[in-house]
């Protein structure tokens, strides 16, 4: 009979780093196609793998929000800053203009 080799002992997925989560994933990818995987424990390499994706897909998601949100930040400011000047040169125009049109 042949000995089963013991699971190895594994981090949470959302314990991990995106970046250990996807050698994890490369590693199990590398497995498969190389036939390495015991068919026994096929189920579970395969749902690891599911689930790393999963992680590293939460972990880019949040992470682009994150920039957008900090690059929104920093648009912000100017944006407004320059409609501000606008809007107060045109505002004072155009109250210029009222007064001249109706004196």
């Amino acid at each position: 009979m042949a000995e089963r080799k013991p699971s190895p002992r594994r981090v949470p997925a959302r314990n991990l780093s995106f970046g250990e989560a996807v050698a994890e994933v490369e590693e199990i990818l590398a497995g498969l196609e190389q036939d390495e995987v015991d068919i026994d424990r096929l189920g579970e390499q395969v749902a690891r793998a599911v689930e790393l994706i999963h992680v590293c897909r939460e972990k880019l998601e949040r992470t682009d929000r994150e920039v957008r949100d900090l690059v929104a930040g920093l648009q912000a400011p100017v944006a407004e800053d320059r409609g501000e000047a606008r809007g107060n040169d045109d505002d004072d125009e155009d109250d210029n203009d009222d007064e001249d049109g109706e004196a």
